[in-house]
């Protein structure tokens, strides 16, 4: 089998789109998490109780510092970035980084960014900026990357003008 030809991850933020949610989410343990399962109250009102911090929506200044370092630690390892967008609440990227793992990259990509955010706000660093895990979708044929890299490149992207 041969290395995919890119990756579209994307994650949320901490608390931002719990187990149970109303707009569907995804079983972390399942295989490849790509069934989506129905709202459910009560799974999300007891992942809300687990909590240790606020949910996280990120600024302006945030975003710009989270994608720089995500921008950066890509250009280090010598990973492709295809597009990236930081959203308020989640990160699309698409990215070529070889043989490396999905899971491998997503990891690096958080923390880079997460040493980056709390760089910005050291009067209150937090512990937790991300959700555990992710999406992590292979993407084997120039059809899928063209459409991933048009999925992420067309959201709005207004923030960064600010």
């Amino acid at each position: 089998m041969s290395e995919p030809l890119a990756y579209l991850l994307t994650w949320t933020t901490y608390g931002t789109w719990l187990p149970g949610d109303a707009r569907g989410w995804v079983d972390r343990h399942r295989r490849h998490g790509e069934i989506v399962d129905p709202p459910d109250a009560l799974r999300e009102n007891r992942a809300k109780a687990r909590m240790t911090e606020d949910a996280v929506i990120l600024d302006v200044p945030v975003r710009h510092a989270a994608d720089e370092a995500i921008r950066t630690v890509c250009q280090y390892k010598e990973w492709f970035v295809h597009a990236l967008e930081v959203r308020s609440n989640h990160v699309h990227i698409v990215v070529s980084a070889g043989d490396v793992s999905p899971g491998e990259v997503m990891r690096a990509l958080k923390a880079y960014a997460t040493r980056a955010m709390n760089a910005l706000c050291q009067t209150k660093p937090r512990r937790h900026w991300w959700t555990r895990d992710g999406s992590k979708r292979y993407l084997n044929t120039e059809q899928s990357l063209h459409a991933a890299i048009e999925y992420v490149l067309h959201q709005d992207v207004s923030w960064r003008k600010e």
